[in-house]
């Protein structure tokens, strides 16, 4: 049986993969989407639309339907220091949503000159001048061949390990568990805590849940969580009750890059976007608008570019803003993750909101 060959193939349907299927111009070159995810158990994340990704959806005219929102809408950050005892609020607008729903949307939009695939890729070798990709649907194994390849496979990337494994970047544990949710909070909480994370950790609400994650080194991960779910009943913000019977608990692989390493766009030919390429917030672990905007800047570059090797030049170009950002990013977080710098900025009440006193 002759192996089917693809001009481009995309590995992961998340939001860069999506995004990048729908942009690419399918009608110039053959291109086949491989979407690997989970029904049964969805990527832990927030799901929250930040400005940045709502940005970008507006360049796009997309506009979410209601069916994909959740309650509560919000339009603040409650930061918590558990360390300083420290409790601010700071104007944010985030467009609260059902994540899984969300990505199913942008896949919905990909249109079908593209093939999509449901299977996930357990191995990949470059043969003969051409990238063959192991698949496995169910119990069955088959292999399928492209000439230019596209990792949009997250923080645990097989493209990334494959292929440019002299580009690491610092991996974290992100836990999270559901419970059911005893009352509605307007807030979307950050808490930070150096002495259990050296990232942040987040309480938010959907629906009829109340969700308590937070990003961790891998050794010790749940251990660190552990701890600091008794850290939020000591300090009085969350009940016993509340905490006692997860519905769920979700972990994942989560990248955190820094300003000299971290980030890989690939090479030509073989190409990185959204979290595969280390685009992520290092701050608040955002990457929703980093997927969106790599993937729209790899789909410009290849429809652009009469090679691969001038496509990934563009593209290197294309991305620079983001790879400024991340590391301006990376120079504001001892901001935020050093207990006294943390507390000076948070004391000082710059850019913060007062609540309004209860009415009598």
């Amino acid at each position: 049986m002759q192996t089917p060959c693809y001009d481009i193939m995309i590995i992961g349907g998340g939001p860069a993969g999506a995004n990048f299927a729908r942009r690419i111009d399918s009608e110039k070159y053959r291109v086949c989407l491989i979407d690997g995810s989970d029904e049964a158990h969805p990527k832990p994340c927030g799901g929250l639309i930040s400005p940045d990704a709502q940005a970008v959806l507006a360049k796009y005219h997309i506009s979410l339907p209601k069916d994909l929102l959740v309650s509560p809408q919000l339009f603040s950050v409650r930061t918590i220091d558990l360390e300083n005892g420290l409790t601010k609020y700071y104007k944010r607008n985030y467009l609260n949503v059902d994540r899984h729903e969300f990505d199913r949307f942008l896949l919905k939009m990909v249109p079908p000159t593209v093939s999509v695939i449901k299977a996930k890729c357990i191995d990949i070798a470059y043969l003969n001048g051409e990238f063959h990709i192991t698949l496995k649907e169910g119990g069955s194994l088959f292999t399928v061949s492209c000439k230019q390849l596209v990792g949009a496979d997250g923080a645990s990337s097989l493209v990334r390990k494959n292929f440019f494994k002299n580009k690491p970047a610092q991996k974290y544990i992100a836990i999270q568990q559901w419970f059911p949710a005893q009352n509605m909070n307007p807030y979307y909480s950050c808490l930070f805590d150096s002495s259990t994370s050296e990232s942040c950790s987040w309480i938010f609400f959907k629906d009829h849940w109340f969700i308590f994650g937070g990003a961790f080194r891998k050794k010790g991960c749940r251990e660190a969580f552990e701890k600091q779910k008794q850290k939020l009943l000591a300090l009085g913000l969350a009940s016993e009750e509340a905490l006692s019977l997860p519905a769920k608990t979700e972990a994942c692989e989560v990248l955190r890059p820094h300003a000299a390493y971290g980030m890989c766009r690939g090479s030509k030919g073989c190409y990185l976007i959204g979290e595969a390429a280390g685009f992520i917030s290092p701050s608040s672990l955002e990457g929703i608008s980093y997927a969106l905007f790599s993937s729209e800047a790899l789909a410009q570059a290849i429809n652009r570019s009469a090679s691969p090797k001038k496509a990934f030049k563009k593209y290197k170009r294309k991305t620079v803003p983001l790879t400024l950002k991340i590391r301006l990013k990376c120079l504001k977080r001892p901001f935020m993750y050093h207990k006294i710098l943390r507390g000076l900025v948070m004391k000082s009440g710059i850019a913060t909101i007062k609540p309004y006193e209860a009415a009598r």
